[in-house]
């Protein structure tokens, strides 16, 4: 892995939130093949070679709050607390940040953020788009609008989505920021003030800044009571909407315009059904057409909800899980019946933060168990507890129910060391593809990695066809994570027998999560489709989508991108049927 050169030149967003753009950034002069030669290797949680660089912003509509509309006493306050922040900032920059909070490794090369896209229409295509892809292709990432002002991690971006829309064989391209309340208020105040959960809230400077912001919302200098969160991971369609989710808040509805642009609707509440935080990744049953999700708590029990949407929107109440310690958990899966939750080792320790450390620790006395509950349990007094010891899977991909042995199969990706993306390890990451057998007549677990340990490679987002999530599935997509954190390629991998193809992007170039979109949803054949996923080619700073055949894995088609796509993180597909139903 190269190292972030400091020598590369910078450009960073323009203060003036009311300044427009006019074209994508270009990369650096300084930005060379002989520079590139020169960089280091290290071991580190996330890095690229060498670029930071942030657009200029686009016009926006005004909160009701701005410095403009500010009594006396806000101005005064604003003031005074922007010194102390200032201060606090000085003396943060006496210390090494790790660089797992370190902008110039979170937010390099091509993980660095873009401008705003409109839409462009009549793409340039390279061989022939399949027919059966009729709608938009979407994915989710992590785009922040300013430069930090001290530690970030790449997980604390500003969302911002990216759209390929196709109809009759040709392509249209867009990319916004999802509006969430927390962008909308920094772009009026010109900078950023909400707290970066992960990136800046470590040790005594974390916490200070924790008070800083609580200051301001008192003193009416920002709103806090309508959410935090950043909409930068995860995206559903479901109910006729598309909404945008990061686990700190409420999902964001975003609506594709029949041009192919995005436009935020709002922070969305099922209604005002839905009170607390969802995580990323809810589940939608292809079956029931229900969807499932979690909500989970740092702070007060119960740590961990559980809850389902009917088809129509309507919500069931929260199913507490008592947990012992507030988990992070980022993913679950289904079955037909069951619902099945991780608790792992990584997990929310505030009390970290007083002795200077991260509140997202590894805790090796904790033992990793899986739960298996109804999913339309009334409570969560029947959770089946299964231990899986020295698990942690931040991505899960698959589950499915074997009566005639008592067993829930689960599929995913067991990770280690379990914090490395939170946390500094000089350890090499490593991420096994496993299935993972829990007994509910037993109790008892067993584990075993899917693809032999001679031609095993780090396998991290991706997916298996979605018409059989929740059902024995034969064949899992996922993106081969290597180097890591980039994305060389995808592989296809026969989960009963571990066989597994590969298909690589090219020299230098490097893209994210594969999303495979079936031909048709009443196919015989499982694999019947094409694999969607976006590449970026470093030898020539130019994006592209790739269209690859899931059978053949042949490339047949690639869209030329007017815009660079950051790496980023989950996307979706809206079938041209479903964009005619939009709420």
């Amino acid at each position: 892995m190269a190292t972030a050169s400091t020598s590369s030149s910078t450009i960073w967003a323009n203060p003036n939130p009311r300044t427009t753009f006019s074209s994508s950034p270009k990369l650096p002069s300084s930005f060379s093949v002989s520079s590139r030669k020169k960089l280091k290797k290290i071991s580190c949680a996330l890095q690229s070679p060498s670029i930071l660089q942030f657009p200029k912003q686009s016009p926006f509509q005004l909160p009701s709050s701005t410095p403009d509309s500010w009594n006396l006493l806000q101005k005064f306050s604003a003031m005074a607390l922007d010194a102390i922040e200032n201060g606090l900032i000085e003396q943060e920059k006496k210390h090494a940040l790790p660089k797992t909070a370190d902008p110039k490794v979170q937010i390099s090369g091509n993980f660095s953020p873009v401008p705003e896209q409109s839409v462009r229409h009549c793409l340039p295509v390279v061989g022939e788009i399949p027919e059966h892809v009729q709608g938009v292709y979407l994915r989710n990432g992590a785009n922040p609008l300013f430069e930090p002002t001290s530690g970030h991690h790449l997980f604390d971006g500003d969302g911002m989505i990216y759209a390929v829309k196709f109809e009759n064989g040709s392509a249209s391209f867009a990319c916004r920021h999802t509006e969430t309340q927390r962008l909308v208020q920094e772009r009026a105040l010109g900078k950023p003030v909400f707290p970066k959960a992960i990136g800046e809230l470590h040790g005594h400077s974390g916490i200070a800044k924790l008070l800083l912001f609580y200051a301001r919302g008192l003193c009416g200098l920002v709103d806090h009571s309508q959410g935090i969160g950043v909409a930068n991971a995860g995206l559903v369609y479901f109910n006729n909407r598309l909404l945008a989710m990061s686990e700190d808040d409420l999902p964001y509805e975003v609506r594709v315009t029949p041009t192919g642009d995005l436009k935020t609707v709002g922070r969305y509440n099922f209604d005002e059904q839905l009170k607390s935080t969802m995580i990323a990744h809810p589940k939608l049953d292809p079956v029931s057409g229900e969807l499932f999700s979690l909500s989970y708590d740092v702070i007060q029990k119960p740590y961990l909800k559980y809850f389902r949407f009917s088809p129509d929107g309507t919500k069931s109440k929260d199913v507490a899980i008592d947990l012992a310690k507030p988990t992070m958990v980022h993913d679950f899966v289904i079955t037909e019946n069951f619902v099945v939750v991780p608790d792992h080792q990584v997990v929310f320790k505030m009390s970290e933060m007083i002795t200077g450390g991260s509140p997202v620790v590894y805790d090796k006395e904790k033992v990793s168990r899986f739960g298996v509950l109804d999913k339309y349990a009334d409570d969560g007094s029947s959770i089946k507890w299964v231990e899986v010891p020295d698990c942690f899977c931040f991505h899960l991909w698959n589950a499915w129910e074997e009566p005639e042995t008592d067993e829930v199969v689960v599929i995913g990706s067991c990770m280690t060391p379990a914090d490395s993306i939170f946390n500094e390890n000089n350890e090499e990451l490593k991420s096994v593809l496993s299935e993972i057998r829990l007994n509910l007549k037993t109790g008892k677990s067993t584990r075993r990695a899917i693809i032999s340990p001679e031609n095993d490679v780090n396998l991290e987002a991706g997916m298996v066809n979605k018409n059989l999530l929740g059902r024995k599935s034969k064949y899992a997509y996922l993106a081969i994570a290597e180097p890591w954190p980039k994305v060389s390629g995808f592989a296809k991998v026969d989960l009963s027998t571990g066989e597994t193809k590969k298909f690589i992007y090219g020299n230098q170039k490097y893209g994210g999560e594969p999303l495979f979109l079936p031909r048709d949803p009443n196919s015989e054949t499982e694999d019947d489709g094409h694999i969607l996923t976006f590449v970026h080619d470093e030898k020539t700073w130019k994006s592209e989508l790739q269209i690859v055949n899931a059978i053949t894995l042949q490339l047949e088609a690639t869209v030329k991108l007017p815009s660079r796509v950051p790496y980023g993180f989950h996307g979706t597909f809206i079938s041209a049927n479903d964009l005619a139903t939009q709420a």
